[in-house]
């Protein structure tokens, strides 16, 4: 994500900012400028002090878990991302509130990413058929209700807010990554597949010809994966070993992999980030001079990021923490990326 800074001051700002921490400014995103606006504090309306427009906070701003700006003159109240949500928890509970806000904090950013490839995200209230919702539901008993994308309806459930939870599950499933902003990543992908893929019998083809036959048996393809398991050379040809249970699991996985290392990438770039390690290997050596979002030649992307993401887990394994990106990308893989990338760069 790139860097914000409050307009008064000059002082850095977070995407989640709703003031500035050094001069007390009033903090707003609009996903129309791509930027955090700030506003002088203790006025009657919130008129920018850097294009002088007014503007209200959406109305989730009450909950503290939303900062994003809505034009005064535009009759809605929800902004571009809360538009999106069907159905969210008791909020009268203050556990399921504490999850809800972790949920919107990794909602709004895969929004604001989807933005800047300039996919659109209509919600299914405005476009019944094409539409896009979210489900933040417990289960409550209910088995079946379980995280996952059905007819442009994402269902992200709120036991994935709890990392205890979280990490329970991961052990258990054998992941080596698990985290709120990989789950909507991984949902989205799948009903991106609706949109873009499923009835265009041109990239169908394509499709198949890199990720396998989305004509399986789905349901028969995972009860074969849960009981067998990925090959033993999985890595060879897929970025995680879900990614083998199905063409369209694999879709998903590689297009959540897809965002996170664009969005990795737009951060190194923004900070201007370069490693020039005092080795004799070329290929941990790279720098970011570029914006990935404007750049439609993916390998030049992956070669630059690369480097960085091998500091960053070197930076992480000297805190004793996890890797922040714990996964080996093979040649077959970057090459699903770069249909991904080839594919969005096209619309």
């Amino acid at each position: 994500m790139k860097i914000f800074e409050c307009g008064n001051c000059g002082h850095p700002l977070y995407f989640e900012n709703q003031s500035c921490e050094k001069c007390g400014y009033l903090a707003g995103y609009s996903d129309k400028l791509n930027n955090l606006l700030t506003f002088a504090p203790n006025q009657m309306q919130l008129v920018s002090d850097r294009n002088g427009s007014t503007y209200k906070y959406c109305q989730n701003h009450e909950f503290g878990v939303c900062n994003w700006l809505i034009p005064l003159e535009d009759e809605s109240t929800f902004c571009k991302a809360c538009k999106l949500n069907h159905t969210i928890p008791d909020l009268s509970d203050q556990e399921n509130f504490k999850k809800w806000q972790k949920l919107e904090i990794a909602k709004h950013r895969l929004i604001y990413q989807l933005g800047r490839l300039g996919l659109a995200t209509p919600s299914k209230d405005d476009d019944a058929e094409t539409g896009l919702h979210f489900d933040f539901i417990s289960r409550q008993g209910n088995q079946k209700i379980m995280t996952g994308h059905a007819n442009g309806v994402i269902t992200i459930l709120l036991s994935e807010a709890d990392s205890v939870h979280r990490e329970q599950m991961r052990k258990q499933m054998s992941e080596p990554y698990r985290t709120l902003i990989g789950h909507f990543r991984h949902e989205v992908g799948h009903y991106y597949w609706d949109r873009l893929i499923a009835t265009n019998e041109y990239l169908l083809g394509k499709f198949r010809d890199l990720f396998g036959d989305d004509r399986r048996d789905y349901g028969e393809a995972l009860t074969t994966y849960y009981q067998t398991g990925a090959p033993a050379n999985w890595q060879q040809n897929f970025i995680s070993q879900y990614a083998c249970s199905h063409a369209w699991e694999d879709w998903a996985e590689t297009w959540a992999h897809y965002l996170h290392i664009m969005d990795m990438a737009e951060t190194a770039y923004y900070y201007g980030l370069s490693v020039k390690p005092q080795i004799k290997e070329k290929s941990v050596k790279g720098n970011f001079k570029f914006d990935p979002y404007a750049e439609k030649n993916f390998s030049r992307i992956y070669k630059s990021w690369a480097p960085i993401s091998f500091a960053i887990n070197s930076l992480n394994r000297s805190m004793g923490v996890p890797d922040a990106y714990p996964f080996v990308v093979s040649g077959a893989v970057v090459k699903k990326m770069e249909f991904i990338h080839q594919l969005i760069s096209s619309l």
